[in-house]
């Protein structure tokens, strides 16, 4: 079960109700989590806040071990205690106080109202059972559906994430799939039951760039018939860029800068963004001129006191080393967190 944190830190800022006449689903803030382990206490997520709306697809990106997956899968309940304790002020889903729900709530809504796809469609299926059990298993256990509506629904969610013959496919084992196909069949176990929320953690790394391609386009798809609202967990700004409304980039546990596609694209604003943004190939770029971040991230066993990117930051101060950044807000919908846009650092 979570627990609540009541303490003071800056969060990011964001609309407490609507943006556009649009439904917040959902609303995290100041969501941390820690692992104790033998080596000490990793700080994994150290006060991340973010929303999402009704319909939209919000991007959380960043370096491998920023806390993304863990951030995703703090949402769904899924971090075991002990070893993982997670604490936040608010998880609101639908006015629903996700941080305060106990384990049997939350297995009433895992799959149904909140469903996820896993990193890898290899491993994410059942070997031993057939792919007709696999979907309507969700169908039996929420919606209490008969073993014959249950299967008539998974051929039609087959039908939807474009497998032919879809009949037959419920008879089959995951071996008998390739991976652009397993990956499908996740989409399609994921989204069985209707969710409000889907997270997808990854879900095209394991996949070449033609199956790739589909998968997105399956994606936007399913969104425009269903209304789902999408969390996209990746480090792939090429996916970032082709499906994403809102994008979250995430470092060292902190969410670090929020706004629009266009918002984070054409007008990044902390150091860390723009780092990423230069370090990806473009065809209109030789090699050579490729900047990649130096340095690595910081030990999450014992954060620094200031900004976790100040080791990295080309333009660090002094506060940087020992302050943490407060949070400004640039537009409505576009936030960072760094000294170089914060009030207080010019006024001092």
């Amino acid at each position: 079960m979570m627990t609540t944190n009541n303490s003071s830190t800056q969060t990011i800022v964001h609309p407490n109700a609507q943006r556009d006449n649009k439904e917040v689903v959902l609303q995290v803030e100041d969501l941390k989590v820690v692992f104790k382990t033998y080596g000490g206490t990793v700080q994994a997520v150290r006060g991340a806040s973010f929303n999402l709306y009704k319909g939209e697809t919000l991007a959380i990106v960043g370096e491998s071990g920023c806390g993304k997956s863990v951030t995703s899968n703090a949402i769904l309940g899924l971090i075991p205690n002990p070893p993982g304790t997670v604490t936040a002020r608010n998880i609101l889903f639908k006015n629903k106080d996700l941080a305060r729900m106990s384990k049997k709530q939350y297995r009433e809504i895992q799959g149904k109202d909140i469903s996820m796809i896993f990193q890898d469609p290899m491993t994410a299926l059942n070997p031993t059972l057939t792919i007709g059990e696999q979907l309507t298993e969700g169908l039996k256990t929420h919606k209490k559906l008969s073993s014959a509506e249950a299967k008539k629904k998974a051929i039609e969610m087959l039908s939807l994430v474009g497998l032919s013959n879809p009949e037959e496919r419920l008879k089959q084992y995951p071996h008998q799939f390739s991976g652009g196909m397993r990956q499908r069949i996740v989409i399609a176990i994921a989204l069985i039951c209707e969710p409000e929320l889907l997270i997808a953690d990854e879900p095209t790394t394991a996949l070449d760039v033609t199956i790739q391609a589909q998968i997105l386009e399956l994606f936007e798809e399913i969104q425009q018939r269903t209304g789902v609202s999408i969390i996209l967990i990746t480090h792939d700004l090429g996916v970032v860029a082709k499906i994403a409304d809102r994008i979250a980039v995430m470092y060292a546990g902190k969410v670090i800068e929020i706004g629009t596609k266009r918002d984070i694209f054409y007008n990044p604003q902390h150091p860390y963004t723009k780092g990423l943004l230069n370090s990806v190939p473009r065809l209109d770029l030789k090699e050579e001129e490729l900047q990649p971040i130096e340095g690595t991230p910081p030990d999450l066993f014992a954060p620094p006191a200031g900004c976790a990117f100040a080791a990295r930051c080309p333009y660090a101060m002094i506060v940087c080393n020992h302050v943490q950044p407060g949070v400004t807000a640039l537009t409505d919908v576009h936030q960072v967190s760094c000294w170089l846009k914060d009030s207080r650092a010019a006024q001092d």
